[in-house]
């Protein structure tokens, strides 16, 4: 009885020691990958890319070699540079991991959201994969990033960039179901670009806000003077539509209204009610009693206010 006991305490730890090895065997390899960024240039939002220049390194335990990386956004990858820094051989560090660094340069893909102009904001990312190893077997975790402290980019706000560990499932198994996974482990990293909130209110918005308030302007004037204020804010409407077809040109076409269309929408139209109002009254004017000139001028002064009002709550209301 005692010997059968052993046999089945013996054949149990065996069991359990085979089922800690196939666990421990099932578990992917963990490579923590770094990412800092070098240069950033060449934002082309009419071909939606950019080009990139970083460094990137990896840490990891373990039998295979997590360098064999591929760019998942990558653009013209016959000029993509991805070369070691330094020997090509691992380097041990004290931590007993392995560890290798490269530097890369090259063209990535990003859809450029510009419904938000001038006021837009990007986040530009670098995405990685390994295609020899599913997201079973390698598993890419963020280390440390970082952007150069000198690297300055004209127009734009840079903010910290982040690392972000996910698994990308394609949905098919490319027609191999036995060679090729669904699942692979993707490293991403983000770097988030704004236009600083200056060129929004000192470029774009105070020539349309100068615009309106000479048109507005129209309606402070005598009644009487109908071919002055008549001419107030034809010309708004003129140098109105230069204005938009100036910035226009500089960006791609969208098919849909940015931001800075919808101010100039809003400012069409009060100028547009500015000019109907300056026609009323002076028809009103011809017919009205000399007494009734004074009452006209003061309505007309309270509607220059109430379209100034419209104008920057609309403005609010929009940029919110």
């Amino acid at each position: 009885m005692t010997q059968t006991n052993r046999i089945l305490k013996a054949g149990m730890l065996i069991l359990l020691l085979g089922l800690s090895a196939f666990q421990l065997q099932a578990q992917p390899q963990q490579v923590y990958t770094g990412m800092y960024l070098m240069n950033l240039y060449d934002l082309n939002m009419d071909e939606h890319s950019f080009y990139a220049d970083f460094y990137i390194w990896f840490k990891w335990n373990g039998d295979l070699d997590p360098t064999g990386i591929e760019f998942v956004n990558a653009i013209e990858k016959w000029s993509m540079s991805y070369e070691p820094s330094g020997e090509m051989t691992d380097t041990i560090l004290a931590n007993g991991m392995n560890y290798r660094i490269f530097r890369a340069e090259g063209r990535f893909f990003h859809s450029f959201a510009l419904n938000r102009f001038p006021l837009d904001r990007h986040l530009l990312d670098i995405q990685i994969e390994n295609p020899e190893y599913d997201a079973g077997t390698l598993l890419y975790l963020p280390d440390s990033t970082g952007i150069r402290q000198t690297l300055n980019l004209v127009g734009w706000n840079t903010a910290a960039p982040t690392l972000q560990s996910s698994v990308h499932d394609y949905g098919t198994d490319f027609g191999n179901p036995e060679e090729n996974a669904r699942q692979y482990s993707n490293l991403t990293f983000n770097q988030q670009l704004s236009r600083p909130v200056s060129y929004f209110l000192l470029k774009m918005l105070l020539p349309l806000l100068i615009v309106v308030l000479v048109s507005i302007g129209a309606l402070l004037l005598h009644p009487s003077y109908i071919d002055t204020r008549s001419s107030l804010p034809i010309g708004g409407l003129l140098t109105a539509v230069f204005l938009q077809q100036s910035y226009s040109d500089a960006l791609p076409d969208t098919g849909y209204m940015v931001l800075m269309d919808k101010l100039y929408l809003l400012a069409y139209v009060l100028i547009s009610l500015v000019l109907l109002q300056v026609i009323r009254s002076g028809n009103k004017l011809l017919d009205a009693k000399p007494s009734a000139e004074a009452n006209i001028l003061k309505l007309e002064k309270r509607r220059a206010m109430l379209y100034l009002l419209l104008f920057g709550a609309g403005v609010v209301v929009l940029c919110l």
